[in-house]
């Protein structure tokens, strides 16, 4: 009986992901005990071994749920036995304050999965998005009008972290774990309706199923890649005007105006986040109003998260700390 091709699909990934890992390194997998982290793990535990690279299986109980730290156990037993040469668990406090919980969640989690990273001296991190997940992650951009930053979905790769399964679908993810006897866990969180990225599986998705044909996933998924490709190139000539007409002076209004909107937009975003805004909740209305300030659309000053304030002088846009009221 030959390999079952969800296996070979997640395998696959796995393999492109690692191909540039020698004897010895580390490559950290993040799991969490879902069909999708636990058929990353596998699959890496098995292409790992010619190579002869450590897989070092890693597990983050955000304690949110009642029994989180019984199931982060559960799933260290689970690492060790699917063949990790180590295993690790982290648990972290999360505070949504200023942020909601899924994304104070995301950022303690890589807040930690970094710090494990260093510990292990490992030279990638491999997490286990699927190409469901960057279909709801579209959806999710083109809802809330974020751009085509937002649209472009998530990236393959960023630093030193990897995302082997966005050319999979979630379905196959639990069809290699079937077939390969891997019991998963299903994460209550994964269908509650408070959420929007579970409404957009159970509900938008489903619709648009319905209503264009199968596909819809694997089609927004592609379009993520096509956006991503013009995202990047934009952002690169971005950063070499920011540095070309950039510095601690400030932006050079007239040589900003000179360039096309979709560069000076994001030319002005890199100036703001030097100066100290904060990336997370820097979002398209700050950078309009930078826009308009710069072109002398508006008057006065614009204040950023993160307590900065942005204001014309003369020929050049400057940015200083906000002052607090004490």
């Amino acid at each position: 009986m030959g390999l079952h091709p969800a296996v070979a699909a997640v395998r696959h990934g796995v393999r492109r992901a690692i191909a540039g890992l020698e004897r010895d390194h580390a490559v950290l997998v993040a799991c969490s005990g879902g069909a999708d982290s636990l058929a990353l793990l596998s699959a890496t535990v098995f292409e790992a071994r010619r190579p002869g690279v450590r897989v070092i299986g890693v597990t983050v109980d955000h304690g949110l749920q009642e029994g989180s730290a019984a199931h982060a156990a559960r799933v260290v037993d689970q690492m060790a036995a699917l063949g990790a040469d180590e295993t690790a668990t982290a648990r972290v406090h999360v505070d949504p304050a200023g942020l909601g919980i899924e994304a104070a969640a995301r950022r303690a989690r890589y807040d930690v999965l970094e710090q494990m990273r260093v510990h292990f001296d490992a030279r990638s991190v491999l997490l286990g998005h699927t190409r469901d997940d960057q279909a709801e992650t579209v959806l999710l951009g083109l809802a809330r009008g974020s751009g085509g930053r937002s649209i472009a979905g998530m990236r393959r790769s960023f630093d030193h972290y990897d995302r082997p399964l966005l050319d999979v679908a979630r379905a196959d993810t639990v069809a290699a774990c079937l077939a390969e006897g891997i019991e998963f866990w299903d994460d209550p969180h994964n269908s509650d309706p408070g959420f929007a990225r579970v409404r957009v599986r159970q509900r938008v998705l489903p619709v648009l199923e319905d209503e264009l044909g199968p596909g819809v996933a694997a089609t927004l998924a592609r379009t993520a890649d096509q956006v991503r490709d013009d995202v990047e190139a934009l952002d690169g000539i971005a950063l070499a005007s920011y540095e070309r007409i950039g510095g601690p002076e400030g932006l050079d209004r007239e040589e900003l105006e000179e360039l096309p909107r979709a560069v000076a937009t994001r030319v002005l975003r890199l100036a703001a986040l030097a100066a100290g805004a904060r990336d997370s909740e820097l979002f398209h209305v700050h950078v309009t109003a930078l826009h308009q300030l710069a072109l002398g659309a508006i008057n006065g000053e614009v204040q950023l998260p993160g307590h900065v304030t942005a204001y014309r002088d003369g020929s050049r846009l400057l940015f200083r700390p906000t002052a607090v009221a004490g």
